[in-house]
């Protein structure tokens, strides 16, 4: 998965020890997360996005594979998501 925590933490001049203080977190981590080696847990993701003000989807992006990997039907329906609205998958839950 590609994200912007680099570009993010850059403009507010944060190391990334500084970050991975605000987000409990070794500094490990945030080199980890920034190089691509990990993805984050979904609740580690939701607090990368309060502490830029951020919704998630603008931090991180799904690699190219997995867009291209993934059914047909559900790459038209999944553009066409919002927050809350119905999806043939029971299982997928949008946030809101």
């Amino acid at each position: 998965m590609r994200n912007r925590l680099r570009v993010l933490r850059a403009e507010r001049d944060w190391t990334q020890a500084d970050l991975a203080e605000r987000l409990g977190v070794s500094r490990q981590t945030v080199n980890a997360l920034e190089t691509g080696k990990y993805d984050p847990s979904l609740p580690l993701a939701f607090r990368i996005a309060r502490v830029f003000g951020r919704p998630i989807e603008d931090i991180f992006e799904p690699d190219t594979e997995w867009q291209s990997e993934a059914p047909a039907e559900m790459r038209l329906h999944a553009a066409s998501l919002t927050p809350g609205s119905a999806t043939p998958w029971p299982d997928l839950v949008l946030g809101g």
